[in-house]
C-alpha cells in the first residue's frame, strides 16, 4: 500500500482531477461559439437579401421591386447599334488613321458622363455598361464630368487587347499619378516625390469602347457611329445638342419657349434664358426662388422653382385674370416605365378680376347672397312659422264723403257698394280701431266745419 501512495504522487493525482473537471466545460465553450457562428452566418446572409430587394412605390400607389425600379431614362440601358464590322484586325496603317481622325474631335455628350478611372463600358453592337441603379450611383459617388448636351473633346486613345479607351477633356486620371508617390533621395530630401505640382484635380471622363474577341479593321465613321449612342458627332448648336437628349414633347416645348411644370433650372435656361429678375420667398416652411420674365405691357411670366425643379408658372396679361399650373408634366416623360406623357390637359386655376358678366341665354344667374356655406342645406320652416309680406290697414276714403255722422257713428248708404259693412258678422276685433282711426279726421273736419 505504501509502495502504491508513493507511485501516485499527489501532484499527478490534481493533474488528473483538473482535466477531468475542465473538460466538459470546453466542450460546452465550444459548442457555443460555434452555435454563435451559424446565427451571425445567418442573419449576415438574411441582411444581405434583403438589402437586394428594393421597393419603389409611385405617385399613383403602385410599387416595383428589383431592377424594374422607374429612373431616369437617362440612366437607362441604350438600343444596341447594328454596325457592319469587317473580318478583318485592326493593324498599325488602321490604328493610326483613327488616332489622325479622332484625336482632338469633338462631340456632344448624349447621356451624362462619369468622373472615375474606370469609367462606362459601350459593347460594340450591345449594351452600356453600368446601366440603371448602377450607373445612378456611379455618378454619384464620381462626379459628374458631362451633362447630356455639354461638348466633349477627345483627347487621348488608348488600344488594348479587344478594348479602344477614350479619354475626354484630359481623362480621369492625374498626369503622373504614379510618379507623385515615389521619392528618391537621402536625408532631408527624402520625402520629395519625383514629380511635384499643384495641379488641380482632373475632371474628365473615359470610355472603353470592348469588342468580343479582337477589334476589327475600323473606319473613322464606323467608330463614331458604334459611338452613338453616347456621342453625337455631329455639327450642332448647345440648344439643338441638349434637346436631342430629350423626348420629342419635351423637346418641342423648350424650342416654342414654352415652360412646364416639373423641368430643371437648366431646361428653364435653354427654353427662356436669365430671368430680369429673382426673388428668395417662404411658402409655409417652404423656401423658393421666383423667376420673372417680361415686363408690363407685354406679358409676365412667374416661375417659381424649388431646389432643382420648377414647381409652378404663372402666366399674367394685361386685361385678363392671371393662370396657374400646377400638375407636373415632366416627370412622366423623363421616366423609364412606361408611364403615359400626358393623360389629360394640365388643370388651371384662374381667378376671376372684376365683375363677373354672365350671358343670360347661356348661364344661369348668380345665386343669391346668402350666410350659409357652400354646400350647406338651410332647413326649410313650417308654413306656419314663415314670414311673409308685411301688410298695413287699407285707408278707405269712401267714409269721408258717404256722410258719416258725428254722434253716433253711424254710416249712410252710398252709391257705392262697401263689401267690409254690408256683412252683419264682418266686423271683427279690428274694425273698432280701423273705424276709430277712420272717425279721427272727420272729428276734426267736422270740427272746423263748426
Amino acid at each position: 500500500m505504501i509502495a502504491f501512495s508513493s507511485h501516485l504522487s499527489p501532484r499527478r493525482i490534481t493533474r488528473r482531477n483538473t482535466v477531468d473537471y475542465f473538460a466538459p466545460k470546453f466542450n460546452l465553450f465550444l459548442t457555443l461559439i460555434l452555435f454563435l457562428f451559424f446565427l451571425f452566418l445567418l442573419l449576415f446572409l438574411a441582411l444581405s437579401v434583403t438589402h437586394a430587394q428594393v421597393i419603389t412605390v409611385d405617385e399613383n400607389g403602385n410599387f416595383s421591386t428589383g431592377n424594374s425600379a422607374p429612373v431616369d431614362r437617362r440612366f437607362a440601358q441604350i438600343q444596341p447599334t447594328n454596325v457592319d464590322l469587317p473580318k478583318a484586325s485592326l493593324n498599325s496603317e488602321s490604328y493610326q488613321a483613327l488616332l489622325r481622325a479622332l484625336i482632338s474631335e469633338q462631340g456632344f455628350a448624349m447621356r451624362p458622363f462619369p468622373r472615375g478611372h474606370r469609367g462606362l463600358e459601350l459593347v460594340a453592337n450591345g449594351k452600356l455598361k453600368p446601366a440603371g441603379e448602377d450607373y445612378v450611383t456611379m455618378v454619384t459617388q464620381q462626379g459628374l464630368a458631362a451633362k447630356p448636351g455639354e461638348r466633349l473633346l477627345i483627347t487621348n486613345i488608348k488600344i488594348e487587347n479587344n478594348k479602344i479607351i477614350f479619354d475626354f477633356n484630359g481623362g480621369p486620371d492625374p498626369r503622373h499619378r504614379f510618379l507623385r508617390h515615389i521619392s528618391i533621395g537621402m536625408g532631408p530630401d527624402l520625402d520629395t516625390p519625383i514629380v511635384q505640382g499643384d495641379e488641380q484635380a482632373p475632371t474628365g471622363a473615359r470610355l472603353t469602347l470592348a469588342f468580343k474577341s479582337r477589334i476589327p479593321q475600323l473606319t473613322p465613321d464606323q467608330v463614331k457611329a458604334l459611338l452613338a449612342p453616347l456621342i453625337s458627332f455631329g455639327v450642332k448648336s448647345p440648344l439643338e445638342a441638349f434637346t436631342d437628349t430629350l423626348p420629342p414633347v419635351l423637346k418641342a416645348a423648350i424650342l416654342d419657349h414654352h415652360v412646364l411644370v416639373g423641368m430643371s433650372t437648366e431646361m428653364v435656361l435653354f427654353t427662356v434664358g436669365e430671368p430680369l429678375k429673382k426673388s428668395r420667398e417662404m411658402d409655409g416652411q417652404m423656401p423658393f426662388e421666383e423667376w420673372i420674365y417680361g415686363q408690363p405691357p407685354a406679358d409676365v411670366e412667374f416661375v417659381r422653382v424649388n431646389g432643382n425643379r420648377v414647381i409652378q408658372v404663372e402666366i399674367a396679361k394685361v386685361g385678363y385674370p392671371p393662370r396657374i399650373y400646377t400638375k407636373d408634366e415632366v416627370a412622366g416623360l423623363m421616366r423609364t416605365d412606361g408611364s403615359p406623357i400626358i393623360t389629360e390637359k394640365p388643370k388651371e386655376h384662374t381667378i376671376q378680376l372684376g365683375d363677373v358678366y354672365r350671358d343670360p341665354n347661356t348661364q344661369s344667374p348668380a345665386p343669391a347672397p346668402s350666410l350659409a356655406n357652400p354646400g350647406e342645406k338651410i332647413d326649410q320652416l313650417p308654413e306656419q312659422q314663415q314670414t311673409g309680406k308685411v301688410r298695413f290697414p287699407k285707408h278707405d276714403d269712401s267714409t269721408n264723403t258717404t256722410g258719416t255722422s258725428a254722434g253716433n257713428g253711424t254710416e249712410t248708404s252710398s252709391s257705392t257698394p262697401n263689401t267690409t259693412s254690408t256683412a252683419p258678422s264682418a266686423p271683427t276685433t279690428q274694425q273698432p280701431s280701423d273705424q276709430g282711426e277712420d272717425q279721427k279726421p272727420n272729428h276734426f273736419l267736422e270740427g272746423s266745419r263748426v
